[in-house]
């Protein structure tokens, strides 16, 4: 899978103080996995907030509903490779019948899309569908993301 991580994002974590005001903690914050269809071309630039994005989600169906699953997160330092990692348990969504969706846009919910910033956009290399079943994204064992 690959990702997009949007420079804002990399702003938030890097000090930049245009971005600063809008910090995020990957564990305190309610962090939301959106899935979006193959319609969506990422931006790294533009793709800021997730109602840059929301137009391409998926619609509700099973235990998926609109703006996404929250995803139990966690945030820690490896001391073997040396990085910082952000990760999360594997996101399940039950009893669904999902058509096309290629992306999963990980961010923090505000509870105002307009101010909800991106954390990243995994791309799952093709459209993924499932009908009347369990969609389950698996994500890496070494984390969603890894700052070295």
């Amino acid at each position: 899978m690959a990702s997009i991580i949007p420079n804002t994002f990399l702003g938030r974590i890097l000090g930049d103080s245009a971005e600063i005001s809008a910090a995020i903690d990957p564990v305190g914050d309610t962090i939301k996995g959106m899935l979006l269809t193959s319609s969506h071309t990422p931006n790294a630039d533009t793709d800021v907030f997730i109602d840059d994005v929301s137009a391409n989600e998926i619609a509700a169906t099973g235990s998926y509903s609109a703006g996404g699953v929250t995803l139990t997160t966690s945030a820690s330092t490896d001391d073997t490779d040396d990085e910082g990692v952000f990760d999360a348990t594997d996101m399940t969504v039950t009893s669904a019948t999902i058509p096309d969706t290629q992306w999963l846009v990980i961010y923090k919910d505000t509870g105002t899309p307009s101010t909800s910033p991106i954390i990243c956009e995994i791309d799952f290399g093709s459209a993924q569908s499932c009908s009347n079943g369990t969609f389950t994204v698996t994500f890496a064992a070494e984390g969603i993301i890894n700052i070295s």
